[in-house]
Formats: structure tokens, C-alpha cells, sequence
């Protein structure tokens, strides 16, 4: 007879058990990581409310309200109760979810434990200052106004590294913290095998014959922001349990009950408000179709940003930018706009699907975009290497960007200044964007074999069975396997980026005229 096993939970709803000190120790522990996840989730409402309805003026008090939060979770996450409750925990004694909580809490308390405590403080203090003064900074096109708390984010970043890498390569010790198990030694490997296809493919398409045109004219953003609901609630977005904001950089934020997103407007560009609100969603129902069992245990989120991104990403894309989708949309923005300009719905799923250089990474088209994000993953391993002062980073920016994309940077908004990721310390992140694209693809090859009839509900503006297939098979289980693994068991295949230069191939040579 085997000996009882306990839940991941720590709640007598969960069921679990055991005898002895294990027991014990597993309830404890689940109990206090219940607390610290609920006071995590605070501090991230604290980052939504200050991207969204935060008076200005309120930016130097926030800054010391999340450092002092940061330095309570902090406490937490590096209690000695916590090592003290892992070693007496049997986790022959556990099932599946059990054992991958502790292996997280494991993880984290590990991670956290070398990293002290007033270093933590002050890298969620400056960063939350070095927002609003890269924002300041963006408006008025002066690098030189953040690149000074530029240099302090970075040194506290690198310290963090050092503390945390035991001698190792700084750069994977913050990537762990995005893609654990991911090197950048691996990102090399499949970037190279990237890079050559997506340049060959965007001058074929750049100098083919046929153009989509682009959509011109001016649409109320009343209306964007009312067709941007239908649209979060056509993926499977769950408004009683979140909301739509409107942010200047959109986000996703928080996990289980209440996960909100944002999105932007411009009345020239509604594109970038529904396809910002599409990919946004597809981060919140990753966040929302999580197993409930897991609310508030190291489970009850995404097990990290490759993943999380793989769902973005192929809800935008694969779905939201596919043929029969923007059949759909291109009948809803008649109906929304009247008589907007492309003459039919072909012309306007070329126009969607559009490829063309630019300078701005969010706008880009599936071409481009992983390239923009190749160069960013060079530039930041520079700078937390220290082989790329700050003070150079304008200038590598613009040349690397001239001779990856042909084009002169004509000002910093459109440059190094663009991205809010560095100012608030997410070094390691960039990649995970790229990564996701793989991933999306493997996930978007797997789908098509189960859902043989997508495009004609894609058509109908029925996602069901898409968002069905990803909720079943890869959202509802969290954290409870290791990211590549997560990606393996849904697809039945190891993560390549073979799908994705395949999709790539297929849709935009047909758009193009082969």
C-alpha cells in the first residue's frame, strides 16, 4: 500500500494530508507561500495602477512604497523557516502538483537567498523612479536625461548577477529568471538559425512585384476601444474577472482572479490598439485558464516568459492575423467605420499582414520582428558584460539598427529610447519574445492537426476551439512542468524553430505572389 500523497495546496479543499513532520512542514510552508503570493499580487497592482491612473506627481512616493513592499516580499521569499520546511518535507509523499511546488519554492528561495536583501530594496526602488524618468526622457527625445539612471539600473542589475551566477556568465543568471534552463549559449544557436532565413525571406518579399497597400484614414478611438472589447471577449477574455485600460506601453498584469490588461489608441493606427489588445489577451487567459487548484501557490501563474509569449504571440498572430480571422475583422470595422478604405477582405488581410521596415519593435510586422529583437538580445548582453558602456548605446543602436534594417534612426523615441524593459531592470527578457515566436509555431503546427475545420470557425469569429485547444493542453497546467517541457507535452515534439520559419515561408510567400 502506498503512503498518501499531499496536494500542491495548502488548503483543506485541496485535500492532502500525510503524517509526522512532512505533513506538517508541507502545510506550513503552503500556508506561507499562500501570503506571499497574495502580497506579490499587490505589488503588481501597484505597477498597473501607476501605468494607468497614478497622478504623476505621486511617482518619488510610489517608488518608496513598492521598495518597501519589495523589501517584505523579500523577507519572505529568504526566510529561514522556508529551508527549515524543505528539509523536512518528504516528497516521495507527494503528488505531481505537490512535488513541482516544491521544486519552485525550492527554486526561488535559493535564488532569492543570494541576493541581499537592501540590494533588493534598491533595485525595485530605482526602478520604479527610472520609469517615469525614461518616460520623461522619451517625450522630450533626450538620452542623455536617463542615461545616468540608466547606469545606476544597470550596475544594480549586474551586482544582482554576480550574486546570483557563483562565478558563472551574468547574462544567464538574469535570463534564468524569465526562461529557467534557457542559456544564451542555446538563444545563440537559434538565433543564428534565424537570422539568414528571416533576412532572405524580408528582401524577397520587399522586392517583390506585388505591395499591400497600407490602411490610411483616421478612426474614432471611441470606437477602437469598443471594437478592442468585442475582440478581448471573442478570445476568451473574462471580464468579471479583469479589465481593458488604456497605458502608453500595453501590459498584462496579475494572475488568477483579477488579471487586467491594457492597450493603446491612435487615431491613424487601429491596428496597433486591436492587435496590442489580442496579444495582451492571450497573456491574461494564460493567466485566467490556470487551474484553479493552483490560485495563489507557485503553480497558479506562467511557468515563464518564453511560454507566456508563445500564447500572445499565436493569438495575435497565427489566429489574429490569419486569412478567415481578418475576414471577420474586416466586416466588423465596416460595420464599426462604415467604408474605410481596402476594397475587399483579401485587400485588407494583405494590408493587416503587411510587410515593412520600421523603427518600432511593438509595430512590426512577423518579419521583421524577430529581427528587432535579435538586436536588442546583443545589446543588452553587451551592457551587462560591460563591453557597451551606456553612454555608447545610442550609437551602437543606430548602427546596429542600420545595418539590420537599412535605415537611419531618426530620433530616440524610434530608437534605444523606445522600450520601457531596461529602464525597469527586465535584462534577459528580450529574448523571450523570440523564443515565444518559437514556440507559437510549434504550438500553431500542433493545433492545426487537432482543429482540421480552423479557418471556418476563425471565419465565423469563433476562436472556441483555438483558445480550447491551448487552454486544455498548455494554460491550464501553470507551473507545474519546466517551460520546454510545457511546450513538449502539448505539441509531442522537442521546440524548434522550424514551424515558425515554415509558417513564415507558407504565409507570406502566397501573400506576396510566391
Amino acid at each position: 500500500m502506498s503512503a498518501p500523497r499531499e496536494s500542491a495546496c495548502g488548503n483543506s479543499a485541496c485535500g492532502g494530508g500525510g503524517a509526522g513532520g512532512s505533513g506538517e512542514a508541507h502545510r506550513e510552508l503552503m500556508s506561507f507561500q499562500r501570503e506571499t503570493e497574495a502580497l506579490a499580487q499587490v505589488a503588481g497592482r501597484l505597477g498597473w495602477d501607476r501605468e494607468t491612473v497614478m497622478p504623476r506627481g505621486a511617482a518619488a512616493q510610489r517608488a518608496e512604497e513598492v521598495g518597501a513592499l519589495e523589501a517584505v516580499l523579500h523577507a519572505r521569499r529568504t526566510d529561514p523557516r522556508i529551508g527549515e520546511w524543505l528539509e523536512k518535507i518528504d516528497p516521495g509523499r507527494l503528488d505531481e502538483a505537490g512535488r513541482a511546488s516544491l521544486r519552485l519554492i525550492r527554486r526561488s528561495y535559493l535564488r532569492h537567498t543570494k541576493v541581499p536583501g537592501p540590494l533588493a530594496a534598491e533595485i525595485a526602488r530605482v526602478t520604479s523612479l527610472a520609469q517615469g524618468i525614461w518616460a520623461q526622457a522619451r517625450a522630450a527625445e533626450d538620452f542623455s536625461a536617463f542615461a545616468p539612471t540608466l547606469e545606476e539600473v544597470v550596475a544594480l542589475k549586474r551586482e544582482e548577477a554576480a550574486a546570483l551566477a557563483d562565478g558563472g556568465d551574468l547574462y544567464d543568471a538574469l535570463l534564468d529568471d524569465y526562461e529557467p534552463g534557457m542559456t544564451a549559449g542555446e538563444l545563440e544557436r537559434m538565433f543564428a538559425a534565424l537570422r539568414p532565413r528571416l533576412v532572405a525571406l524580408r528582401e524577397r518579399l520587399l522586392g517583390a512585384e506585388r505591395q499591400p497597400a497600407p490602411l490610411t484614414g483616421s478612426f474614432d478611438e471611441a470606437g477602437q476601444m469598443a471594437l478592442a472589447r468585442e475582440l478581448a471577449r471573442a478570445f476568451g477574455y473574462d471580464f468579471d474577472h479583469g479589465r481593458i485600460d488604456r497605458a502608453v506601453h500595453p501590459f498584462s498584469s496579475g494572475s488568477g482572479l483579477d488579471v487586467r490588461i491594457t492597450t493603446r489608441t491612435s487615431p491613424d493606427d487601429p491596428f496597433n490598439c486591436f492587435y496590442s489588445t489580442i496579444h495582451e489577451v492571450g497573456h491574461a487567459a494564460y493567466e485566467q485558464n490556470i487551474d484553479r487548484a493552483f490560485l495563489l501557490s507557485p503553480l497558479g501563474r506562467g511557468v515563464s516568459m518564453g511560454v507566456h509569449e508563445s500564447q500572445s504571440r499565436i493569438y495575435e498572430n497565427q489566429l489574429g492575423r490569419s486569412r478567415p480571422f481578418t475576414a471577420f475583422l474586416f466586416a466588423r470595422m465596416r460595420e464599426t467605420f462604415g467604408d474605410f478604405g481596402p476594397a475587399d477582405a483579401e485587400a485588407f488581410y494583405a494590408s493587416v499582414n503587411r510587410v515593412h521596415p520600421g523603427f518600432i519593435r511593438t509595430e512590426a510586422d512577423e518579419v521583421h520582428y524577430n529581427l528587432h529583437i535579435l538586436m536588442r538580445f546583443d545589446l543588452e548582453r553587451a551592457l551587462i558584460s560591460g563591453d557597451l558602456p551606456v553612454r555608447d548605446l545610442p550609437g551602437a543602436w543606430d548602427d546596429r539598427f542600420a545595418a539590420d534594417f537599412g535605415m537611419t534612426v531618426d530620433r530616440p523615441s524610434n530608437g534605444c529610447l523606445q522600450d520601457v524593459h531596461w529602464s525597469i531592470g527586465l535584462f534577459g527578457y528580450f529574448p523571450t519574445y523570440t523564443l515565444g515566436n518559437v514556440y507559437a509555431g510549434c504550438l500553431y503546427q500542433a493545433l492545426r492537426a487537432a482543429v482540421p475545420d480552423l479557418d471556418d470557425q476563425l471565419g465565423r469569429g469563433d476562436t472556441s476551439a483555438a483558445t480550447g485547444w491551448l487552454r486544455e493542453n498548455l494554460q491550464r497546467f501553470g507551473g507545474l512542468r519546466p517551460p520546454q517541457a510545457t511546450i513538449e507535452r502539448a505539441c509531442g515534439a522537442a521546440p524548434s524553430e522550424a514551424p515558425l520559419l515554415a509558417y513564415l515561408d507558407e504565409k507570406f510567400g502566397a501573400l506576396y505572389g510566391g
